[in-house]
């Protein structure tokens, strides 16, 4: 899905949300594991699609959940980006995989992804420079979605130290990044605990997508992320995982789901720009 793609389908529905397919076997409801017990993840997944799919507009799996199951985890993985594919077409799908390795090994990430799985994006860690990046790129209407500003505890160690030109280290790879891949191509994830950082976020990736977690479950204000981080074009994809898909451990999951999701898509109608321009 390319850039105009996206956009004209975020002001076609009114909403940036992104949900997260954190799906643990664990926490999946009773009904569910009883009514398929061969394969409870896809079913579940299923179920919260076809109630979510109205408010959002992309989806986003979060692979550890998955692999954390082996080869059924994996096959579960791909019948949900398949049912998705096939029933609504018009939906981003992020393969939050975290990943990132030396060019070669990147190159068959890649491949796996974008070439067999089939999603839109992917998640990768910037660690190692732009020969682990470059091979996810290039790829007609792929993305990849570089860690920036994250938000979790540990976030701090070291994606705010300062050089000694006073940038911080998410900001340097922000601006480096940039002359490896423009905004066709290239997203940040910037976690939405993180507030009016947003407005520096912004000095450095004027245009750029950003994905945000952190609304919902962990307390981030949908508000502040669209003060600070809205473009005319919108330029969000607000994330919400736990708060959506365990709205409810009853057989009444997905309904609950889609009150959350609905609820969180009216209030995202009203914080973006009454048009966009083509």
């Amino acid at each position: 899905m390319n850039r105009k793609q996206l956009i004209d389908n975020i002001f076609a529905k009114r909403s940036f949300l992104c949900v997260g397919l954190d799906t643990d076997i664990r926490k999946i409801p009773s009904t569910v594991l009883e009514s398929h017990p061969d394969d409870p993840i896809t079913a579940f997944n299923k179920a919260i699609i076809d109630a979510t799919a109205p408010y959002c507009v992309a989806y986003k799996p979060n692979l550890a959940f998955y692999e954390s199951l082996g080869a059924k985890g994996w096959t579960a993985l791909e019948e949900t980006v398949k049912y998705i594919r096939e029933r609504y077409p018009d939906q981003f799908i992020i393969a939050d995989a975290k990943r990132g390795d030396i060019g070669n090994t990147s190159q068959l990430y890649a491949r796996s992804f974008f070439e067999h799985l089939g999603v839109d994006a992917i998640t990768v860690a910037p660690y190692m420079g732009e020969d682990s990046v470059t091979p996810f790129l290039g790829y007609e209407g792929k993305w990849v979605v570089l860690l920036a500003l994250t938000s979790n505890k540990g976030s701090h160690d070291f994606q705010l130290i300062e050089d000694r030109d006073g940038r911080r280290l998410f900001e340097n790879v922000i601006l480096k990044s940039s002359q490896w891949a423009g905004k066709d191509e290239m997203m940040y994830v910037v976690g939405a605990t993180r507030g009016a950082m947003f407005a520096d976020i912004r000095k450095v990736a004027p245009e750029s997508f950003l994905l945000v977690p952190g609304v919902g479950a962990q307390g981030g204000s949908l508000e502040e992320v669209a003060r600070y981080g809205m473009t005319p074009d919108c330029g969000l994809l607000v994330n919400s995982s736990r708060g959506i898909i365990y709205a409810s451990q009853g057989p009444d999951f997905a309904e609950a789901a889609a009150a959350e999701a609905s609820k969180l898509a009216a209030q995202m109608s009203t914080l973006l720009p009454a048009s966009h321009a083509d």
